[in-house]
C-alpha cells in the first residue's frame, strides 16, 4: 500500500498519482487519477483549483522546462514506486496555453534543428566531392597512365566518410604520396589480383600478399611509366 503522507518536494506544489482507488475528501468524487494531498487527505485538482491544468508527461525535458516557465501556476506530478520504496517524477501539470506556446516554440526549433543538418549535410557532400577531386588528381600526378574514370573511382573509394580506408586518414587526408599509393595498390590488389580468392582459400594475408606483389607492382609501373613510349 502506498503511503498517504505527502512526500518531501521543495519546488512547488505536488500531485500524486494514486496507486489505490482514492476519493476527494471535499467533494467526495473519485477514484481519483490525480490527487493532492492536504494534511494527509486526498482532495481532487478542482478542490485544490488545479482543475484547469493539463498533464504533459516526462520525457522532454525541453518542452517541459518551456511550459513550466510559462505557467503562471504548474505542478509536479509523483508516483509511488513500490519496488523501489520512493515517489517517482511521472510529469508536470501546467496551463494549456503555456504547453501551446511551448510545443510552438519547440518545433520551430525542431524545424531549425532540420535545416541545420540538412545545411551540414550538404556542406559535407561539397567538402567530399572537393576531396575526392583532389585525391583523384593527386593519383593522376603520382600514376599519369592511370586511366581518370579508374583513378576516379579509386579516390571516391578510399575517401568514403566514416569508412576507416586509407583516404580518410590523416595521411590521406594531407594527401601524402604514401596514403595515395596505399589506396591505388589496395585497389590493384582486390580488382586484378585473385587475392580475395586466396584469402577466402585460408591462405594468410601475408602470404597471399606476396603472391600477388608481382602482378600489383607491375600495374603501378604501367600507370606510372609511358609503357606505350617504350614500345
Amino acid at each position: 500500500m502506498a503511503p498517504m503522507a505527502a512526500p518531501p518536494y521543495r519546488n512547488g506544489l505536488l500531485v500524486v498519482q494514486p496507486l489505490k482507488k482514492r476519493h476527494c475528501a471535499e467533494c467526495r468524487s473519485g477514484p481519483l487519477p490525480l490527487l493532492v494531498l492536504e494534511e494527509g487527505a486526498p482532495r481532487c485538482l478542482d478542490c485544490v483549483d488545479l482543475g484547469h491544468l493539463v498533464f504533459l508527461a516526462r520525457g522532454d525535458s525541453a518542452l517541459t522546462r518551456r511550459s513550466r516557465e510559462g505557467s503562471t501556476l504548474s505542478a509536479v506530478v509523483v508516483r509511488f514506486n513500490r519496488r523501489r520504496g520512493r515517489y517517482e517524477r511521472q510529469g508536470v501539470l501546467v496551463e494549456e496555453a503555456a504547453l501551446a506556446r511551448a510545443e510552438e516554440r519547440c518545433l520551430a526549433d525542431a524545424e531549425a534543428r532540420r535545416r541545420r543538418r540538412a545545411r551540414d549535410a550538404r556542406r559535407r557532400e561539397a567538402e567530399d566531392v572537393r576531396f575526392t577531386d583532389a585525391f583523384a588528381r593527386e593519383i593522376r600526378r603520382l600514376y599519369p597512365h592511370c586511366p581518370a574514370d579508374r583513378a576516379r573511382a579509386i579516390a571516391a573509394h578510399a575517401s568514403v566518410r566514416g569508412s576507416g580506408r586509407v583516404g580518410r586518414s590523416s595521411a590521406g587526408r594531407a594527401l601524402s604520396e604514401a596514403a595515395v599509393t596505399a589506396a591505388v595498390r589496395a585497389s590493384v590488389r582486390h580488382t586484378e589480383t585473385p587475392y580475395d580468392q586466396l584469402l577466402m582459400g585460408g591462405v594468410p594475408r601475408h602470404e597471399a600478399r606476396r603472391l600477388i606483389a608481382a602482378t600489383v607492382d607491375t600495374r603501378l609501373w604501367e600507370w606510372r611509366e609511358d609503357i606505350t613510349a617504350r614500345a
